[in-house]
């Protein structure tokens, strides 16, 4: 059967996003080495079909809640990338004024509810807002939390697992199991196989995706957001993935091999794994990919232009923004 054009489309902009975050993390990453950037950065690189396959599937305003690892995220739920690489340059024309940086973005135009330098700290917030739009707000505003194999040992997860089973909150667990906490391979620290079996004690579906197949993660996604929506709770989505970069840029990695950590990206970059998928069956054209890379690389180098084009905050205005006036 031939695509649709509303298939095509979709394609297009699959791509298109997961290419905007392998170039702007390209683009941090260099500036990072560089001493451009101020801080601890953590790359998303060769994650991107998660964030983009799941953000798919919420509506503008549905909610997320990140990590430290949270640029793809950001990028995935429509935040501008001006705004974005003027906040990790510290600006003031930043979302955050400057003040978040890297690990602390925060868009609520979009619903993107901040980025977490806190390890695990994301599930509550996430919750906390499905049982308020559930409870108070009385609307069906579904909320996503993504959280790496490391953060699901915190045990905040299992106390905002709990209650939103409990009282079936719309809010949609994301496993990014990209295998490292930090230095520590997951078995290490974790006794189950799959992070997702721990769904059944909470008595959620726990879905098990391959987190480089951006078409699997936005079905998965798109399933579980209809769940949610319909008042039925919440679900578990473990996307197996690989962290590719170090636990930050600059990390020495003497944990691992960096031969062995190349060749699983040969094999299984996402927007390598696209193309592959995508033009054969006729969604797109490799021309189009192309034509989709060059644009997006364009419009990163025009967004670090606008951050070193904007001003730092004032030294006299440090607390503003960070606490709320009377």
């Amino acid at each position: 059967m031939a695509a649709t054009k509303a298939q095509k489309e979709q394609a297009a902009k699959f791509y298109e996003t997961m290419s905007t975050i392998r170039h702007f993390e390209e683009s941090i990453k260099h500036d990072s080495l560089g001493g451009e950037v101020p801080g601890f950065v953590h790359l998303y690189i060769g994650e991107e079909a998660i964030a983009t396959g799941v953000c798919a599937a919420l509506r503008k305003t549905d909610l997320i809640e990140s990590t430290h690892r949270g640029h793809g995220h950001c990028i995935a739920k429509g935040a501008d990338v001006n705004c974005m690489m003027a906040e990790i340059f510290g600006k003031e024309e930043g979302l955050c004024h400057g003040r978040g940086g890297s690990m602390h973005i925060a868009d609520f135009s979009i619903g993107m509810l901040g980025a977490n330098g806190v390890v695990g700290g994301g599930y509550n917030l996430a919750t906390g807002a499905a049982l308020a739009n559930k409870m108070v707000l009385k609307n069906d505003t579904v909320s996503v939390v993504f959280f790496g194999d490391g953060a699901s040992n915190r045990g905040t997860f299992h106390e905002a697992a709990n209650v939103a089973a409990a009282w079936k909150l719309p809010v949609i667990f994301v496993n990014e199991m990209n295998c490292w906490a930090s230095t520590t391979p997951y078995r290490t620290t974790t006794a189950v196989e799959n992070i997702s079996d721990r769904a059944k004690g909470y008595d959620m579906p726990g879905v098990i995706v391959d987190g480089q197949d951006v078409f699997a993660v936005y079905d998965a996604a798109v399933e579980a957001v209809a769940r949610a929506r319909k008042g039925e709770g919440p679900t578990f989505i473990e996307a197996k993935t690989y962290r590719i970069e170090g636990h930050y840029v600059g990390d020495p990695e003497l944990y691992r091999k960096k031969e062995e950590t190349m060749e699983i990206f040969h094999s299984t970059d996402p927007l390598k794994m696209f193309r592959k998928k995508a033009v054969s069956e006729k969604l797109i054209t490799e021309k189009e990919c192309d034509d989709i890379d060059e644009a997006c690389a364009e419009k990163i180098k025009a967004a670090k232009k606008f951050a070193l084009s904007c001003e730092y905050p004032d030294s006299k205005d440090f607390m503003k923004y960070v606490y709320v006036d009377d």
